[in-house]
C-alpha cells in the first residue's frame, strides 16, 4: 500500500486519501542489515512463520503496538497483552488473551517476542525474564534509566541469543529518513555541523506528566530522559560517528516541580562533526514554529533543514528546495494512520530481524549511546565540566 504522501522536488507532496486502507505499512526496505550481531542458535528457530507478539503495557504505546501487531504486520501477529489498567480492554479489542502478569505472558508458548512499553525502571527486569525464556525483545525508549542497566540488558539478550531492539521511531519517520538518505548520498557533501531544536510547550509537557506520573518517580529518568534520548539518538545517527565530548547547561524555569526541562549542549563527534542541542519542554504558549523536532545540517556543499513533524528543505547554491512534506497527525491518537507509519516501519524491522536472524536497525548499542549522552549532559551540567565519552558504567541520579 502506498504511503499517504509523495516525495517531491520543488513542490508540496500531493496527499493520497487514506480511504479503506488496511495497512499503513511502508515496506521494510527503509533500513539495511549487515548480519552482524545477533546470531540465532539452532534451538531459537521459530516453530511458525508468523511471530507471536506479546505486549507488556497498555498505555498509548501499548495501544499503538497492539494495533500494528494485530492489523499491519507481515509475518507477525498479536498473541497476548499484560500490564496496566487498560490491558483487559485492549486485549478484548483484538480478541487476544490478557495475562495477569508479565511472567504469564512470557511463559505463553505462542509468544515468540515481547514489546516492552512500561516505565524504563522496569525494562531490565522484564528483559531478563524474556531473555531467560528465549523471547526476542523490542523495548521502548529510553532503553533504561542508566548505562549500567542498558549494558545488563544487552548482556542478557546476547547470552540467550535473542534479538534486542530499542525503539527510536524518529529514525523511521519520512522526513528524517529522507534527510538521512540525502546526507548518505552526498547531497551536501561531508557533514560539518548539526543543530537540533526540540521545543515543546509547557502545558503539553504537564499534560503528559499528569497522564504518566511514574515518569518522575524513583528510578525513572523523568521528562528529560524520556524526550532527550530522541534528540541525542538522531544527532548520533546523522553524524554517523560516536560522541567524544559534551558540555551542557540544564535547568528548569517556572513554578512547577519538574527538573531539567531546558537544556543546551555542545557535542563533538569523533568524525569532527560539531553539534548543538537546544531542548526545552517548558516553552510558553505555542512555542516556536517548526521547532518541535528540527534539525539543521551544514555540509561542505550545502545544507538540510527539516522538522520531523513538517518538512525537509535541501539548500544548494544559495537556493532552498522543498524535498519532502509530512502530513499532519495526532501524536496522541494510537490509531492515527499517518502517525502509525513510522512505528509500523520500525516494528516491521524488528519482526524481520527476528525472522531472518539479522541485526536490527536500532541496536542495544544505539540505545545505550543515547542514554549515555543524556547522562553525560547532566553530569556536565551538574559539575560545570566538559565530559569525555564513553562514560563507562555510571549510575547518575536524574
Amino acid at each position: 500500500m502506498p504511503l499517504p504522501f509523495k516525495e517531491v522536488v520543488g513542490g508540496v507532496p500531493e496527499a493520497e486519501p487514506h480511504g479503506q486502507r488496511e495497512r499503513a505499512v511502508p515496506p521494510s526496505s527503509f533500513y539495511t542489515t549487515d548480519g552482524v550481531g545477533f546470531q540465532p542458535q539452532e534451538s531459537d528457530a521459530l516453530v511458525t512463520q508468523s511471530v507471536g507478539i506479546g505486549i507488556v503495557g497498555s498505555g498509548l504505546m501499548g495501544q499503538t503496538y497492539a494495533e500494528i501487531a494485530a492489523r499491519h504486520h507481515h509475518n507477525a501477529h498479536l498473541a497476548a497483552v499484560a500490564g496496566g489498567r487498560r490491558a483487559a480492554a485492549l486485549a478484548a479489542r483484538y480478541g487476544v488473551g490478557c495475562e495477569p502478569s508479565v511472567e504469564h505472558l512470557i511463559g505463553r508458548t505462542d509468544v515468540d517476542a515481547v514489546i516492552i512499553t512500561t516505565p524504563e525502571a522496569t525494562h531490565l527486569g522484564i528483559t531478563r525474564l524474556a531473555a531467560a525464556a528465549r523471547k526476542h525483545v523490542l523495548v521502548e525508549k529510553p532503553m533504561a534509566p542508566d548505562v549500567a542497566q542498558c549494558e545488563a540488558m544487552d548482556h542478557a539478550c546476547r547470552a540467550a541469543g535473542v534479538v534486542l531492539m530499542v525503539v527510536q521511531s524518529q529514525r523511521f519517520r519520512g522526513v528524517n529518513r529522507r534527510a538521512k538518505r540525502l546526507l548518505d548520498e552526498g547531497a551536501i557533501g561531508a557533514l560539518w555541523q548539526v543543530r537540533c531544536c526540540s521545543l515543546i510547550p509547557l502545558e503539553a509537557t504537564l499534560d503528559v506528566v499528569r497522564e504518566r506520573p511514574w515518569m518522575s518517580g524513583t528510578g525513572n529518568g523523568g521528562t528529560f530522559l524520556s524526550q532527550t534520548v530522541h534528540s541525542f539518538d538522531l544527532l548520533r545517527w546523522l553524524a554517523g560517528s560516536e560522541a567524544q565530548r559534551i558540555f551542557a547547561f540544564s535547568r528548569a524555569y517556572g513554578d512547577h516541580a519538574l527538573s531539567d526541562l531546558s537544556t543546551m549542549a555542545q557535542v563533538e563527534f569523533a568524525s569532527g562533526v560539531m553539534a548543538q542541542l537546544w531542548a526545552s519542554y517548558e516553552m510558553p504558549g505555542m512555542g516556536l514554529p517548526q521547532s518541535r523536532f528540527r534539525f539543521q545540517l551544514v555540509g561542505e556543499k550545502g545544507a538540510l533543514d527539516f522538522d520531523g513533524y513538517s518538512s525537509l528543505d535541501l539548500v544548494q547554491d544559495g537556493a532552498a528546495v522543498r524535498v519532502w512534506e509530512q502530513q499532519p497527525f495526532d501524536a496522541l491518537d494510537p490509531l492515527d494512520p499517518v502517525r502509525l507509519e513510522s512505528f509500523t516501519a520500525q516494528n516491521q524491522a524488528f519482526v524481520d530481524a527476528v525472522v531472518n536472524g539479522t541485526r536490527p536497525p536500532v541496536t542495544a548499542e544505539d540505545g545505550r549511546a543515547a542514554v549515555e549522552l543524556c547522562q553525560a549532559a547532566l553530569q556536565s551540567a551538574r559539575t560545570g565540566d566538559v565530559v569525555r565519552l564513553p562514560l563507562g558504567v555510571l549510575n547518575l541520579e536524574f
